[in-house]
């Protein structure tokens, strides 16, 4: 099974080289799509040298919703697998998110950092419980962590869902889109380590993010 690992990369000088470095050590088969939404640091000028993998490059800052959509349209795998440029959340996981989709048992994974008791940032652990159980209750679903980076989706099926966001309401969209059509969502235990500093949700994504979830609930 070939894994497309699509990474939304937005001014990560300081990360992307460490980030790149960990997600070749894992023992999987991949190809590594990084999508640079306009980077105003030397970012870009890093990707553009680096051999062995895909690059796309966002002639604006479109967003992280944008960036994967972006990613999808070149990604060749069997699989997805989104993983941020922070360095939050570990490469190391991937195995085990992989596991449940190679044996059969689901076409989607998702990384839990609920289940996996990761060190949030009080602000953003209190929103994603809220948005979680807005989704639960909206979608009749039983997910512990909605807004979790670790999405794994069987690429024929994240392409089937259309997706149109292009910020951080990728998030619900993709989520909903995929409880709508009765998909089984298995969650996976994943470390985590929230960052302080850096880009960072605010209240407006969560306002935003709520929205959405409503919108998806009756949009056909």
């Amino acid at each position: 099974m070939l894994v497309s690992v699509i990474i939304p990369v937005y001014n990560e000088k300081d990360n992307i080289d460490s980030l790149i470095a960990a997600v070749n050590n894992v023992d999987i088969k991949k190809e590594i799509i990084t999508v640079d939404d306009c980077s105003t640091d030397s970012t870009k000028d890093y990707l553009k040298k680096k051999e062995g993998i895909k690059c796309v490059f966002h002639e604006r800052n479109m967003g992280k919703g944008a960036a994967i959509r972006s990613g999808l349209n070149v990604a060749s795998g069997d699989c997805i697998i989104i993983q941020d440029a922070d360095l939050e959340y570990s490469p190391e996981e991937f195995p085990k998110l992989l596991e449940p989709i190679s044996k059969g048992r689901t076409r989607v994974v998702y990384g839990s950092r609920i289940l996996g008791k990761g060190e949030f940032l009080q602000a953003s652990y209190y929103a994603n419980r809220l948005l979680t159980l807005l989704t639960n209750l909206l979608f009749n679903g039983r997910i512990t962590d909605m807004e979790t980076c670790y999405k794994v989706v069987e690429t024929k099926l994240l392409k089937e869902l259309n997706l149109i966001s292009s910020r951080f309401e990728i998030e619900p969209e993709i989520t909903c889109k995929i409880l709508k059509r009765r998909e089984r969502i298995i969650e996976v235990p994943i470390t985590y380590r929230g960052r302080r500093r850096g880009k960072k949700i605010g209240p407006k994504d969560g306002i935003q993010a709520i929205w959405n979830l409503i919108k998806w609930k009756f949009k056909k």
